[in-house]
């Protein structure tokens, strides 16, 4: 009988990781809830300013701060909003990376809507956890209680703590 639950347990396993890549799968980012009040500071080797469309282009080595959340990358589009009374979002190209207490995400675009507190990273995702990790098509972040959706082809390796 212990045989066959050893033999029984890794096809569960995989039955249960098909139906999880299939759905998404929800986890937990950053070990903070992040005030999206906070100002944010960012710093970058360019800076252009487009008055007529309230908007400000950063490039080159740009890195985003907003309390303990840190993100970088490329390029970075903020769109202020109207009668400039602060930011709207935040758009990142080019190999962005979002760190949040231990955790770190990749991707090749991340849109932050400060307003919503939502964060949604797209193309090549992947979020490591310590010494796990995920991969995704997309992630989108809720910033008011530090969960995360990754959906579109959701890929991870789990570890059944067996030495069989």
């Amino acid at each position: 009988m212990s045989h066959l639950r050893s033999l029984l347990l890794p096809v569960f396993l995989i039955l249960f990781a098909g139906s999880a890549l299939a759905q998404g799968a929800n986890v937990a980012f950053g070990t903070i809830r992040q005030d999206t009040d906070q100002p944010v500071e960012v710093t970058a080797d360019n800076l252009s300013v487009d008055q007529e469309t309230g908007t400000a282009i950063f490039t080159g080595n740009v890195m985003i701060g907003q309390g303990d959340l840190r993100l970088t990358a490329a390029r970075v589009l903020v769109v202020y909003r109207e009668q400039k009374q602060g930011i709207a979002r935040l758009e990142a190209t080019g190999g962005v990376t979002l760190v949040s207490g231990p955790d770190a995400a990749e991707s090749d675009r991340a849109d932050y809507d400060i307003d919503n507190g939502t964060i949604v990273m797209t193309g090549n995702v992947l979020l490591a956890q310590g010494p796990s990790a995920l991969s995704a098509d997309k992630m989108s972040v809720r910033l008011s209680d530090g969960t995360a959706e990754m959906s579109g082809r959701v890929r991870t390796i789990l570890q059944t703590g067996s030495d069989n």
